[in-house]
């Protein structure tokens, strides 16, 4: 029977939701080995003017402890 940790991140990207994700992902393996899954909590998006500037996510990542 393996250990799941889930640790909690916010990222953002002016490339889209989709993006901030990946960029979490990417980030969090620098460090977190393991990881298994990643589920979006939350979206938000900064607006100035007329248009959507930053995409901001807050997500959770699970990956397995050794």
């Amino acid at each position: 029977m393996g250990v799941v940790k889930v640790i909690e991140l916010l990222a953002e990207s002016k490339d889209g939701w989709e993006a901030a994700t990946r960029d979490a992902v990417k980030e969090a393996s620098k460090t977190v080995k393991n990881i298994k899954s990643v589920y979006v909590k939350e979206m938000q998006a900064v607006v100035e003017g007329e248009e959507i500037t930053t995409y901001r996510v807050n997500v959770k990542i699970s990956f397995l402890v050794d």
